[in-house]
């Protein structure tokens, strides 16, 4: 019995395991015969032109026209002041006198504070009156020597007394001017950082002077870029906190580029002659690289990479037609097409993972650029 039972279980599995194995083999053979009636167009219910070979794919359309294309490089600057120092003495005293008002407008040359000079002041009156002195005697000296009554030499030494007192009354002079502190250019005054009767030194900034018409605005572009921007290069900018775009031109570019960044600094000058514009600003900074005029100028998605090269798909007689193509400029939207189609070509722009050539298409849009 038990053997019996153990046959009939060896059986029962060798029989499941063959229809496990040909199963698949079994059903498309009885899935044709299923069809079989539909597809020799015995009463299915559907027309005979309802089932086709291939599926019809909706796709959109680019009418290439001809456009303008420009390669623009966007950066960042900051804007810095046509001329910036930090006033300071060139001697060491006490401030007796401050003669300008924080932030307002100074002329080179005007007197904008003093420090004590009366020590100095009393050496140039002893040497002025030195020098007097020694002036009459050299005057009476040459006498003497143009009637022989003295020799060149006793001239000759009273002539180096006074040239010697000269040049101390020129040290003195010198020293003078070191306590007053003038304006070393036009510009417009800061915030003063000492007051009248405090000690200072060359060391302690008083104010600092600045001079923003015109401008400089400094930004960076990668090297690859170097060749193509130069002195008078034209340069358009914006700020924030307002839509103007200012207009400026480049008047220096850094000889070196930069190892760690692989840039070059740029400086270029606007006029601000309103001094809207303050130093230390933001900038976002556009340069006009080059510029075509009657581009064909694609969707950069439209593009399709491959191994020999880059490829397109045009609409023609209602099929997709793969088209080779030669790339140039790219912006950051547009590609360039220098080789490969032609103004009044339709470019699809959809479905391009789907389209194959000679695929049958259907165009429901056709964009116009």
């Amino acid at each position: 019995m038990y053997k019996k039972n153990k046959l009939i279980i060896t059986i029962l599995l060798i029989i499941v395991a063959a229809v496990i194995i040909l199963y698949p083999k079994i059903k498309p053979l009885m899935a044709t015969k299923q069809k079989g009636p539909a597809s020799s167009g015995q009463s299915t219910g559907r027309s005979p032109g309802a089932v086709q070979g291939r599926q019809v794919l909706n796709v959109s359309g680019f009418l290439i026209q001809p456009q303008k294309l420009s390669d623009l490089y966007n950066s960042t600057g900051t804007l810095r002041p046509d001329e910036e120092v930090e006033l300071a003495f060139e001697t060491s005293g006490k401030i007796v006198g401050i003669n300008f008002t924080e932030g307002t407008r100074v002329k080179k040359g005007d007197l904008l504070a003093k420090i004590n000079d009366k020590p100095l002041q009393a050496q140039l009156e002893k040497l002025t009156a030195q020098k007097k002195l020694t002036e009459e005697k050299e005057f009476r000296q040459r006498s003497l020597l143009d009637k022989d009554a003295i020799s060149q030499e006793s001239y000759d030494q009273i002539v180096t007394e006074l040239q010697t007192i000269q040049a101390d009354i020129n040290l003195v002079l010198a020293r003078i001017s070191e306590t007053e502190l003038r304006a070393p250019f036009d510009g417009i005054i800061g915030l003063r950082y000492v007051s009248e009767g405090s000690y200072t030194n060359p060391s302690t900034k008083i104010a600092r002077l600045v001079k923003i018409s015109p401008i400089k605005l400094e930004f960076s572009i990668p090297e690859r870029y170097a060749n193509q921007v130069h002195i008078g290069f034209p340069v358009t900018f914006t700020v924030d906190g307002t839509n103007n775009v200012f207009n400026a031109v480049v008047y220096a570019i850094d000889p070196q580029i930069e190892e760690t960044t692989r840039t070059i600094v740029i400086r270029a000058l606007y006029p601000n002659k309103n001094e809207e514009l303050k130093s230390g600003r933001y900038a976002s900074v556009t340069l006009l690289l080059s510029q075509i005029d009657n581009a064909i100028a694609i969707p950069s998605e439209a593009v399709i990479p491959e191994m020999e090269g880059e490829k397109v798909f045009v609409y023609r007689k209602g099929k997709a037609s793969s088209v080779k193509v030669v790339t140039g400029l790219r912006t950051e939207s547009l590609v360039q097409i220098v080789d490969g189609l032609k103004f009044g070509d339709t470019l699809l722009t959809t479905g391009i993972l789907q389209l194959r050539h000679n695929l049958p298409v259907v165009l429901d849009t056709l964009i116009k650029n």
